[in-house]
């Protein structure tokens, strides 16, 4: 489960008010009784960002092991988007 603290306690106490809890993981900042936005270290960030992109990156291999996907140049690419566009109009 993820601390939330209300946007008032921060516009009071100023950022630091955050800093205890965000040493157990990420805030969820609390306006309007809603969960608003979430605050994390940016290393976190970075670091679910990479985990995010290694994810896409296996995902893309598999894609490819398993023979989902067509070979061809920029050109080829382009050409058969166009041919979409083409036959949707």
């Amino acid at each position: 489960m993820f601390a939330t603290m209300p946007a008032q306690e921060i516009k009071r106490r100023g950022m630091s008010a955050l800093n205890a809890d965000l040493k157990e993981g990420p805030v969820y900042v609390i306006s309007g009784n809603k969960p608003k936005y979430v605050v994390l270290f940016a290393e976190d960030f970075k670091r679910m960002r990479h985990e995010a992109f290694v994810d896409k990156c296996r995902e893309a291999e598999a894609e490819i092991r398993a023979g989902n996907c067509k070979r061809g140049t920029a050109d080829d690419l382009m050409a058969d988007i166009m041919d979409g566009i083409d036959d949707e109009g």
